[in-house]
């Protein structure tokens, strides 16, 4: 048997390791900024919302964001989307999206049929790419937001943004994207891509702690709030504050968490994202090399590292996908995610619905050792369950 170690490779549901700069920086926050931002005076609380902006006008930067006050601070992507999708729709109002959806698009959306909003879903292709035509066919004048995540946390596929983003413009729809998958992996630049609303995991590849994500709301676009609370601002209102970022930030912020995520996200702004993307690709060609030359291996998506982000979805036949996942981590050590990962509209357009797949997804800090000894470890499975 091949000596065991530890191996990660479980970066779409969170980054691990984070960059040592994430943990210095909540470590020295959580010593010594310890105050609420936003809620008093004092120099404590003054530096914490410091360090709050400061994170904002990181992430600005990131995405090309106009103005950090249209950056809104959230628990997670699930939270952002929420926000976003039921701030905006209205009964009567028609909704866009695609068949390779998260649950957290798809589940509100089915919420929001029930209240008069009507949804298409645009079938996507085996291998689950969207095709901006068929989207444009779909458009009528009653539709109010194209949604669409950026890429598959399923297969990897990268969604053509642009090419939908001209398409919403045009139609004047608002246009939302989910770029839990995408943020710090590929370029994303809200103007370039005609986004008008983004949503970001905190978590992921922009390698920031859980509990963190992002919404960001182009001006001009006005949401309905659905949390109402303290801002701390216009205290003497009986009504939330109309002004970004107060308006959807209700409650006291991660302050800890946030200070991580702008460490996570300066990182890549100074490793380069081009730099972070062509280290993934290269680690993914390696990794589906590898995986082709297995019998008995069924990879899902396009098996093109250009075309997706560094996740790869497969099967083994005839053993389930959940035993693969536990004998890799009992007998190898090596961390993978089975199963319909929140995703079953696309593992329905995959054709690998109920059961799911294995899926490996890389990170920055992965090694070429930590594929060949994936490889060697299935081989070791192939060998001992044919």
């Amino acid at each position: 048997m091949v000596k065991k170690k530890l191996i990660y490779l479980d970066n779409a549901a969170t980054s691990f390791p984070k960059p040592e700069q994430v943990y210095q920086k909540m470590d020295h926050c959580m010593r010594n900024i310890g105050a609420n931002p936003g809620r008093s005076g004092h120099r404590m609380a003054i530096k914490a919302d410091e360090m709050v902006y400061n994170t904002r006008e990181t992430i600005k930067k990131l995405f090309n964001i106009s103005n950090s006050e249209n950056i809104i601070f959230t628990s997670n992507a699930t939270i952002a989307l929420n926000l976003g999708i039921k701030g905006v729709l209205q009964k009567g109002d028609e909704v866009i999206s695609s068949s390779i959806e998260h649950n957290s698009v798809f589940r509100p959306l089915m919420q929001l049929i029930k209240k008069g909003v009507r949804v298409k879903f645009i079938p996507c292709s085996e291998d689950g790419f969207l095709d901006p035509d068929d989207v444009e066919k779909a458009v009528t004048d009653k539709t109010k937001l194209i949604i669409v995540n950026h890429a598959s946390n399923v297969t990897g596929n990268i969604t053509p943004i642009k090419e939908i983003g001209k398409i919403a413009k045009r139609s004047g729809a608002i246009f939302f994207i989910d770029a839990a998958q995408t943020a710090g992996n590929i370029s994303i630049d809200v103007k370039r891509d005609y986004i008008d609303m983004l949503a970001c995991s905190g978590h992921k590849s922009l390698l920031g702690p859980q509990g963190t994500g992002i919404l960001y709301v182009r001006p001009g676009i006005e949401l309905n709030t659905i949390i109402e609370g303290g801002t701390g601002s216009s205290s003497e209102s009986e009504n939330q504050p109309e002004l970004l970022p107060d308006k959807l930030e209700s409650g006291t912020l991660n302050t800890v968490g946030i200070v991580g995520l702008g460490a996570g996200v300066d990182f890549i702004l100074k490793t380069g994202l081009d730099k972070i993307r062509n280290r993934k690709v290269f680690l993914t060609i390696k990794l589906l090399k590898g995986l082709e030359n297995l019998n008995g291996i069924k990879i899902y998506g396009p098996g093109d590292a250009g075309k997706i982000v560094p996740i790869v979805s497969f099967n083994i036949n005839s053993i389930d996908p959940s035993e693969v996942g536990y004998l890799l981590d009992e007998r190898f050590g090596i961390m993978t995610r089975v199963g319909l990962h929140c995703s079953p509209l696309a593992h329905k357009t995959i054709g690998s619905f109920p059961k799911g797949t294995v899926r490996v997804s890389l990170g920055y800090f992965n090694t070429e050792g930590d594929i060949d000894y994936l490889i060697n470890s299935l081989k070791n499975i192939l060998k001992t369950k044919a």
